[in-house]
Order: structure tokens, then sequence, then C-alpha cells
């Protein structure tokens, strides 16, 4: 048979049918094919649309029934559920109507119903769904031993549900269960409503001890969580409890209150409420909180000057403040040195790297608990490090096993042992009939009928919950699936969570590539950098709009749209003209353009620019001295922006080789480039 436009459109319409309407349309399907008379074939061409006609016009109103169903289970309309779930018997959303309908009536409906519901859609999402919301309830009725049976099944345990089998444990003395829920305490956030008898409990046993109160209160106020602080500060016997007064007044104005509070400093809340105030100034800046330090820095402990010095040193290595890395080395020095989180360690790595003190990146990173110590960030840097102190079995020991992962980091350790990135050999490709095997997939079904209906969330997290245990090819037909579909982030993470058979095609797509080599062919910007920063903005997704309003493919501010139309002479733009494919590129890559030109023309500068401004990445440049290219980036102080630039840059190595650019494209290192001082 001949596989032109029609035939296939006939093979389309055959899967939608089911049963004896299969049959038939195949049937047609094979006549339409065999027939030699142009008459017949245009005859079936017309049964074949006007049925290809009457299944869309009855998908789309199922469509709109979900929908109603979708919406009338949001205001509580259970009637109106209950109707559109009888409509929506065989929509391929059908499980979702009916746990709308059970949820509603969830607290009156009979065990034997909820178990009926999570036998009959087992493994799927609504079932994980419905099963949390029943835990809820039977931990409320206090139905312990029919709640523990169902904990365990349950996929995505959250901290409320987690506290709920904390609370039942503890009564237990289930020691794991002691020493688990004592570790939700140390944060500055609030915690679900089911931790607070947890904690009571734990407190009441002075398990959660008052140091470790202080240890929260201390946490909270770092974080500018003065309600968090002083909810804690209630469990506090009340001789020492913070002065809740003072602590409003520090708030406010902290340099005042330090003027007025410098010489009573007493206490342990007088002290808390002085490293309050500090941080309060650090936040805004170095300089005036350094002076404050000095003055009441006597009246503190050793353990409380470690904790600001290290604090005062990680605002100045993100200010690339000389004095940082001192800063640091004091906060170690004192007898009782407060310890070190992990990230203010990894700005000690980040303020060495730029003083090129190699010694202080080995001893910050041996500093870091071991899992933070396995992140391939800081197994690249140690290497560096031994490589620099002349250590090379060391280092190369480091970067053999890092050369092999398909990251940043990866690509660095596979130039630094001097081997030139090349896409792996895929494994077998995906066939078509595996890739049709997984459209028809009940969650993937799913998933693009949410997606039919720009549900979006509802879409991701269905995808999420269907592919998370599939393997290599499993992952490869499903990414497939969301390529064909036009849903690229999709098809991306899929594919990237392959193990050992790879598609770096899927991984790195490149959709619209005329449209964009026509422009690009106007500016002379590399393409493989190009795609690399669109994959990153948006994930090729057209409509995508930022929290901050960027938007389109290579999400663009509505100002900066403007004055790049403006530029360009294109007259009576209109904001709704930036999610349009061809003005988003033409408009985008000319900005890109402009910033690179106005920063030595370095992509790792004009990435960095793109993302937080051509004034920032001008600013992060060193005072004093040229910077490698990967230290700029590993030292910007925005954690969006530095991992932006990474990915981009990576991303950039990788499309150069699935464009198939030729041997003389850059490496990542020579993408990063050597950055000059300012």
């Amino acid at each position: 048979m001949r596989g032109n436009a029609d035939t296939n459109y006939a093979i389309y319409v055959a899967r939608q049918s089911r049963g004896f309407m299969t049959l038939l349309w195949i049937s047609f399907y094979i006549m339409f094919s065999l027939c030699r008379f142009a008459i017949y074939k245009f005859l079936i061409s017309i049964i074949l649309a006007i049925y290809a006609g009457t299944l869309a016009a009855n998908q789309s109103q199922f469509d709109d029934d979900f929908l109603a169903a979708r919406k009338a289970f949001q205001e509580g309309k259970a009637a109106h559920v209950s109707e559109y779930a009888q409509r929506l018997q065989h929509h391929v959303l059908a499980p979702y109507v009916e746990y709308y309908l059970l949820r509603m009536y969830l607290r009156s409906a009979d065990i034997a119903t909820i178990e009926a519901f999570l036998v009959r859609h087992k493994n799927n999402l609504v079932a994980d769904r419905l099963r949390a919301d029943w835990l809820k309830l039977l931990a409320q009725n206090h139905q312990w031993q029919l709640f523990e049976h169902e904990f365990e099944k349950l996929v995505n345990k959250n901290t409320e549900l987690l506290c709920f089998a904390y609370q039942h444990r503890i009564e237990k003395q289930n020691q794991e269960a002691i020493n688990s829920a004592r570790a939700l305490w140390f944060t500055a956030n609030s915690m679900p409503d089911s931790c607070t008898p947890v904690f009571n409990a734990l407190i009441s046993k002075n398990i959660i001890t008052v140091s470790d109160r202080w240890a929260r209160i201390r946490l909270a106020l770092e974080a500018g969580q003065t309600g968090m602080a002083r909810y804690i500060n209630r469990r506090i016997p009340a001789s020492e409890a913070l002065n809740v007064d003072e602590l409003n007044a520090a708030a406010q104005n902290p340099l005042r209150y330090l003027k007025t509070r410098q010489d009573k400093i007493r206490t342990r809340a007088d002290r808390e409420i002085a490293l309050f105030a500090l941080l309060r100034l650090l936040s805004n800046d170095t300089n005036p909180a350094l002076v404050k330090w000095l003055k009441v820095k006597d009246k503190l402990t050793d353990s409380d000057q470690s904790y600001f010095l290290g604090r005062l040193a990680y605002r100045a290595a993100m200010r690339h403040d000389a004095r940082a890395l001192e800063w640091f080395h004091a906060a170690h020095r004192l007898k009782d040195p407060y310890p070190m989180t992990d990230t203010l360690l990894a700005w000690q790595v980040r303020a060495a790297l730029r003083a090129e003190n190699w010694d202080s990146v080995l001893d910050s990173i041996n500093r870091m608990s071991e899992t933070e110590q396995s992140d391939s960030t800081w197994q690249y840097w140690k290497a560096r490090a031994l490589k620099a102190k002349g250590k090379l079995p060391e280092a190369t020991a480091l970067l053999i096993p890092l050369s092999n992962q398909h990251h940043y980091y990866g690509q660095l350790a596979k130039e630094e042992l001097g081997t030139v990135l090349s896409t792996p050999q895929e494994s077998s490709p995906i066939s078509e009939a595996e890739v049709i095997a997984m459209e028809k997939t009940p969650g993937v079904q799913r998933t693009l009928a949410f997606y039919r209906m720009n549900l979006r969330t509802e879409a991701y997290w269905e995808w999420v919950w269907t592919i998370r245990d599939f393997n290599d090819r499993q992952l490869l037909a499903a990414a497939e699936v969301a390529r064909r579909h036009g849903h690229y982030d999709r098809a991306i993470n899929t594919a990237s969570k392959t193990i050992e058979q790879h598609d770096f095609r899927l991984r790195f797509p490149t959709p619209h590539r005329d449209a964009l080599r026509l422009i690009l062919n106007e500016l002379d910007l590399d393409e493989a950098w190009v795609y690399g920063l669109i994959r990153q903005e948006s994930r090729f997704l057209t409509e995508v709009r930022s929290s901050a309003g960027a938007m389109g493919l290579m999400q663009l501010m509505p100002d900066t749209a403007k004055w790049v139309a403006k530029q360009l002479g294109i007259a009576n733009f209109q904001q709704n003209l930036i999610t349009q494919i061809d003005t988003n590129l033409r408009l985008g890559t000319y900005y890109l353009k402009h910033v690179l030109a106005t920063l030595d023309n370095q992509p790792l500068l004009a990435s960095a620019a793109y993302n937080a401004g051509p004034g920032r990445a001008k600013r992060w440049r060193d005072a004093d001295r040229s910077l490698e290219g990967a230290i700029y980036a590993e030292t910007i102080p925005f954690s969006e922006t530095r991992d932006y630039v990474k990915k981009v840059l990576k991303n950039s190595v990788y499309y150069s080789n699935v464009l198939e650019q030729d041997q003389t494209a850059p490496t990542l290192k020579e993408r990063l480039g050597i950055v000059a001082k300012k």
C-alpha cells in the first residue's frame, strides 16, 4: 500500500474508533488504498472526512463536559458532577470525574466504596490522591490501624501526612519516628497543623530542647520570618524569652535599635535580637553592618560571633568583596565555631575561586556534608584544586567518572581530561510500533487530553506520575510522543531521564529551524548558542509566560520587546505580537545580538545579561584581574542566573553536535572564555 497523506489520515481515523467501527474504517482504508478509480477514492475521502469531523465534534463536546464537571467539583456542586459522570463514563478522563464525585462524599462513603475505587484505579494518580485525602480523615478520626495500612501504600507522602503518621508512632515510642519528626523542627517556615501535636509531644518530653527552640528562632529571624520567631518564642520560658517590643523595633529600624541597645546586651534574648538587627543591616550593605558589629561583638559569645562572621562573609562573597575569605576564616578560627551550613561553605568556595586560593577551595569542600560534597559542582572544583596543587592522580580519579555525565560539569571534566565532547552513539532507534503503543498508554492519553483542554498543571502531574517507573526505551518512546504533539518541555525532561540508552535529538530538539535560520543568517549569530538559550528560556513553548511577565519562545519582557521593535522599525507594534513565533524570534535574537556586541562578544556575558540585565553582567566581573569564564559563571550571585548561564552554554555544545556543525565549533571552555577585569 502506498503511504501518502490520505492513507495516513485514514489510519489516524481508524485509530480513533473502537470495536465494529474500527473494522469498518480499516476496511474503508484498505478499499481506499487499493481502489484504482478516482471517483471511489473521492467518495471514500468524503466519508472519512465526515466521520473524522463527527469524532472531533464529539470529542469537543466530551471535553466541554469534563471542564464543566471539573468546575462543578471546584464549586461544590455534587449533583452536577454526578450528572456529568454519567455522560463521561467512556471519556479518557472518566477516572478524574469519578474521583471528583467520591471526593465530595468521602466523609460519608463506606470503606468498601473507597477500597473499590482504589482497586479499580490501582497504580493511577487519582488513586494516590484519593488515598491521601482518605488518610487525612482516618488520622482525624484516630483510625490508626487502617491509617498505617493505607499509608504504606501511598506514593506521594507530603509533610502533612508524615506528621499525622508521626502523631501515632510517637505515642507508640517509635524511635525512628521521633528522630525524623525532630528533624522537621529545624526550619524557618511554618509547618502544617498536623505537625503541631508532634512538636508539642517532643517538647513535653524535652526531645526538642530549649536550645533547639532558640535554634529555630534564629533560623526564622535570619529568614526575616519575625512572625514565626514570635510563635516559637511562646515555647521559651517566660523569664528567658524575647522582648517582642524590642524585636519589632529591631525589625523596623535596626540601626537605631543598635545605637540605643549596644551597651545593654546581657541575655540570650538580647543577643538574638542584636544579631537579627545586624543581619537586617547586612542585607542592604556590608559596611554599616560591619561598623556596628565592631561595637557589639565583645558582648557576644564565641559561637554568636562565629555565626555572624559566617553570614558577613557570605553576603560579602555574594557581593564579590575581597574581604569575604578572611571573614570566613575568622568564623572558623573562634574557639566555639558555629556550624557552617552547606550554603555558606559553597560561597566560601566561590570566594576562594575568585581569589585563586586553591587551599581554601579544598578546605571548604571538605567541610561540607557528604551529600553536598558528592554533588558534581564540588567534585569538579575539588578536582581542579587538586590539579592546581599538582595532585594529578587524585584529580583524574574525580574527573573520569564525572566526564561520563551529560551535564555542564561533565563537559568541563571531559575537556579537563583533554577530550572534546562528541554526542555519544545513540541506542537502537525507537520504532514506530513502540511510539504507537506508548501513545495508547492510559496515562499518556490522559496527559494529552489535559493538554488539549489547556489544563497544563494537571497534564504535568499526570505525565510525571505515568513515567515515574519507565525504563530507558519507554522514556524515549514517551518523549517522542510528547515531541510529536508539540509538548517539547515534556519531551526534553523525559528524554533526559535515561540512564544507558539516549537520544540527544529528543533532549535537544530544533523546532522552528527554518524560521530561525533565516533570521540568524542576517545577524551572524551562532545557531547552537541561540537554540541553547531558547531551550533554557521556554523549552520551545510558544505561549509560556513567566511570573515576571516574560513572554514567548525567547521570553521577552514587554518593555524590551517594545524597544527592539522600535529599533527594527516595526510600526504599530502590539504586545500580543510577542508570542508569535517569527516575531518573537526576530525580537529576541536582535536583543541577544545587541547585548553580545556590548559585552565583548562573549556568549558567557551575553547569556548572563539576557537573564539578569547587562548592568549586572558587567558588575560581576572582577575589579583587579581577569577571570576564567568558569569561575565567573560559578560566582554569579543570583542562583537562577548562575544555573541559567551554565545550562545555556552546556546546551550550546550539545546543539553544535546535534546540528552537525563543523569541527571548529567552540568547546565549552572556549565558550566560557576569559572575562576581562572591569
